[in-house]
C-alpha cells in the first residue's frame, strides 16, 4: 500500500521469498512465502542487486522450472516482471498453440548456462501476448513478436532497471530477443553469400544466438525436434566454413586495384583504397558474392559509377 507516495511493504518478506525460489531450483523443498507488490516494489528500490542475484540463481539453477514456478506462487512474477507473469496459461489448448507459459520454462531449462541466454529464454516471448492473431482457418500467428518483445523489454529495463549498472548484458538480452528467431529461418539454399550477411548481423552474438535456437525447440515430436537441431547444426558448420575460407583467401581477388586503375584510367589514390573498402563490405553485407574474378566487381562498378565516385 501507499501513503503519501511512499512505498509501504516488507523487504525481508520480499527477499524470503526470493530466496525460497532460488532454494527450489536447486530442489532444496522449503515452504513458499508469499509477498505483496508493496514488498517487492520496496526491496527492488533498497536492494536491486541483491534482488537480480536472487532472479540469477533460478535462472542459473539445475531446476530452474521449479523457481520459476516458486516466483510465480509469491506473487514475484506479477510484481516484479509482469510481462512474464502474463504467459502463464496463455496458450494451453486454446486457439491451437503451445502455453507459452510452459514453452518458456522448458526454454529456460534447456539453455546453456549462461547469464545472458538464460535471460533472454525466459523473456524471448513475451511480445506474443501482445501479437496474437487468429485467422479465418484458425491459424494461430504472432507477427513481429520479436520486435514487439525487444521494445517490452526496454520498457521493463525502464520499470525495473535491474540490468542498469551492466550495459553489455542488457544490451545482449535484448539482441537475443530480438533475433531469437533468425537461426531458425536457415535454410539449405541459403547462398554463402546469406551465410555471410547473416554471421556479419549476429556479430559477437552468434554464438549465444545459435545457443538460444536451440534451446528454443520444445516439440515433443522427436523427428521435428531432430530436424530442428540438425538445421542449426548445419547453419553453425556453414558460418564456419565462409569464416574460415575468408581467412584464408581475400574475398577480393589480389590484384584487383590495379585492374580498376586501369579500366577506369585512374592513378593510385585513396579513390582506390576506398573503392577497395566498399567493395569488401558489400561481400560481407552479402549485397556481392565473394571470390570472384577481378572483371566481375569491375563490371559492378561499371554499373554503379556515380555511387562510388568514379568518372
Amino acid at each position: 500500500m501507499r501513503d503519501e507516495g511512499v512505498v509501504v511493504g516488507d523487504v525481508t518478506r520480499a527477499m524470503d521469498a526470493l530466496t525460497v525460489a532460488a532454494e527450489r531450483a536447486t530442489g532444496r523443498p522449503s515452504s513458499i512465502v508469499v509477498a505483496t507488490p508493496a514488498d517487492f516494489e520496496l526491496a527492488a528500490a533498497r536492494f536491486g542487486p541483491d534482488l537480480r542475484a536472487r532472479l540469477d540463481e533460478v535462472l542459473m539453477s539445475t531446476d530452474a522450472e521449479a523457481g520459476l514456478d516458486a516466483l510465480l506462487e509469491s506473487g514475484a512474477l506479477v510484481a516484479l516482471l509482469p510481462e512474464v507473469e502474463a504467459m502463464v496459461g496463455f496458450g494451453d489448448g486454446e486457439w491451437r498453440h503451445k502455453d507459452v507459459w510452459k514453452h518458456t520454462k522448458q526454454v529456460v531449462r534447456q539453455a546453456v548456462p549462461r547469464i545472458e541466454i538464460r535471460w533472454a529464454a525466459l523473456l524471448h516471448d513475451i511480445g506474443k501476448v501482445k501479437t496474437r492473431t487468429i485467422s479465418p482457418d484458425g491459424e494461430v500467428h504472432f507477427f513481429g513478436h520479436a520486435e514487439k518483445g525487444a521494445r517490452m523489454f526496454d520498457k521493463l529495463n525502464r520499470r525495473l532497471p535491474i540490468f542498469s549498472k551492466e550495459e553489455a548484458l542488457k544490451s545482449a538480452v535484448r539482441f537475443l530477443i530480438l533475433h531469437h528467431l533468425r537461426a531458425s529461418q536457415y535454410d539449405p539454399s541459403w547462398t554463402d553469400s546469406a551465410v555471410r550477411r547473416f554471421a556479419k548481423e549476429m556479430g559477437d552474438e552468434l554464438d549465444s544466438v545459435l545457443c538460444l535456437s536451440r534451446a528454443d525447440i520444445t516439440t515433443k515430436r522427436p523427428e521435428k525436434k531432430k530436424r530442428g537441431l540438425r538445421q542449426i547444426s548445419e547453419l553453425a558448420e556453414r558460418v564456419r566454413k565462409v569464416q574460415d575460407e575468408d581467412a584464408v583467401v581475400p574475398p577480393l581477388p589480389s590484384g584487383v586495384g590495379d585492374v580498376i586503375m586501369k579500366a577506369f584510367a585512374l592513378p593510385p589514390s585513396r579513390l582506390i583504397g576506398e573503392i577497395k573498402r566498399r567493395l569488401e563490405v558489400a561481400v560481407e553485407t552479402g549485397e556481392l558474392p565473394g571470390h570472384q574474378d577481378a572483371d566481375f566487381y569491375v563490371e559492378h562498378l561499371r554499373a554503379n559509377k556515380a555511387a562510388f565516385g568514379l568518372p
